[in-house]
């Protein structure tokens, strides 16, 4: 019998018992980032959340394919066709093409995913690599009566899509009474949203292809519509992203694709929280913008950061501060620690682990409850009843979720020669009682990553 794995759908607005189309096997599509500057922390939340969900799966025994856009092109500052190209911003900016802008970020984008330990997609797909299927995919629509062409640019008309809006639970009538989208001339309604662009605000755009419709450039939106209905088909499990998604960007998806098809597009619709800082959301147009490699630059593991992430669920704020992420480390670091002492002995399997891998399987799969999943994992380490060899090999198995590297941590650790000599030279300083000294070269250690404890036994060296 299968487990039962319950997920929080945005589109009914409740808590339901996944059902996949075919049994034993999920299909993922996960909005993927706009490579035109590095992706904040904020942005990392969400991957790091569809990787608990990916991880869950594998731990329920389904395979998973799983597809993610690359934006290399057609996104604006603004969801609602308004503001400057953000390829292009980020080519200004630093006095580069648009091609160089993507490669560069989209290259810094896999390399933080890979440093906070996130399962890859199993396909990439670039959205400036699949032009002919957003052309075909808007060819689609047109035949189905849902495009109409303005000033040379090609516009979806929401009012020929009858449930416009059902995702995010807008209503369009009072949409077009009280619209807070800026006018646009071009447009029959605010919410209508571009498909094809032949004449941008911005004649300098290097990105351009011939279609139908004329030369120009795809809108954002219709990228991830073509590209998963390409690698996905036209019916599938699961769409995921970020809850600023929901009001513009996947419910332009959802008109594009079912307009296109005429037919159900995805099943489940999972959103994760924004990380907020300083009481408001991070963004790269504040103050408050913070890569992964901001807290590498300040010391910290970038796990830490994926275990901070552990402590708050997927659908609830995460209230970012640098007391917070200091508290995940500590808790990491010690995490790590015990398990050390635990590989260091893994004489007896006695006890019993089945209560605590019954509670770890129910947590993740009560919508990926993970706060509840690590209290259990901690549980299970301070549970003296329960024999090294047992307790070691059930928290492998916790890990294959949770992704915080556990079966590679070394019990015994290597330094270099210059952590050494600092090792010699405090125990010198010690020796002369020159204390001053000896917490300068302890607080030295410390920045090149480790702890130093003296005990009866002598001293002993901790990695952070």
């Amino acid at each position: 019998m299968a487990n039962i794995i319950k997920l929080y759908n945005t589109s009914t607005r409740k808590v339901e018992v996944f059902k996949p189309i075919k049994p034993g096997f999920v299909e993922i599509y996960t909005c993927g980032p706009t490579v035109y500057n590095y992706a904040h922390i904020g942005n990392l939340r969400t991957y790091i959340f569809e990787d608990f969900l990916k991880r869950a799966f594998f731990y329920n025994c389904f395979k998973v394919k799983h597809v993610m856009n690359i934006t290399d092109v057609g996104h604006l500052t603004s969801d609602a066709d308004s503001g400057e190209d953000k390829m292009l911003k980020g080519a200004k900016r630093e006095g580069k093409t648009v091609w160089e802008i993507a490669e560069f970020y989209a290259k810094a984008f896999k390399q933080d995913i890979e440093r906070l330990n996130i399962f890859e997609p199993d396909i990439w797909c670039k959205a400036t690599d699949h032009i002919k299927e957003m052309v075909q995919l808007i060819q689609r629509l047109e035949k189905n009566g849902h495009i109409y062409i303005s000033d040379g640019n090609v516009y979806y008309d929401v009012s020929t899509f009858k449930n416009y809006g059902k995702l995010a639970r807008l209503k369009l009538k009072k949409l077009k009474a009280g619209a807070r989208i800026a006018v646009d001339e071009k447009k029959r309604n605010p919410q209508d949203f571009a498909l094809w662009f032949t004449k941008s605000k911005f004649e300098e755009q290097e990105m351009k292809w011939d279609s139908p419709f004329g030369r120009g450039y795809p809108g954002w939106h219709v990228e991830c519509s073509a590209m998963s209905i390409k690698y996905l088909g036209e019916h599938f499990d699961m769409h995921c992203g970020g809850i600023d998604h929901i009001p513009v960007h996947h419910t332009n998806e959802i008109a594009q694709s079912e307009g296109a098809t005429g037919k159900k597009w995805v099943n489940y619709w999972l959103h994760g929280e924004f990380l907020l800082i300083d009481k408001g959301k991070m963004a790269k147009s504040g103050e408050n913008f913070v890569t992964l490699q901001t807290l590498i630059d300040k010391g910290y593991d970038p796990l830490d950061y994926r275990y901070l992430c552990l402590t708050t669920h997927y659908r609830k704020q995460l209230h970012f501060s640098f007391e917070a992420l200091d508290g995940a480390k500590n808790s990491y670091t010690n995490l790590k620690e015990r398990v050390r002492d635990l590989k260091t002995n893994l004489e007896g399997d006695n006890g019993d682990a089945g209560g605590y891998e019954k509670g770890f399987l129910e947590a993740i799969n009560d919508d990926l409850n993970m706060p509840e999943a690590l209290a259990l994992t901690w549980n299970l380490i301070k549970d003296q009843k329960v024999g090294n060899k047992l307790k070691y090999e059930t928290l492998l198995k916790f890990d294959k979720v949770l992704g915080l590297k556990i079966s590679e941590l070394q019990t015994e650790i290597k330094v270099s020669e210059d952590i050494k000599k600092l090792i010699r030279e405090r125990e010198e300083a010690r020796k002369n009682k020159d204390w001053k000294k000896s917490d300068q070269i302890r607080d030295e250690i410390k920045r090149k990553g480790f702890i130093i404890e003296d005990s009866a036994e002598g001293i002993k060296l901790k990695k952070l």
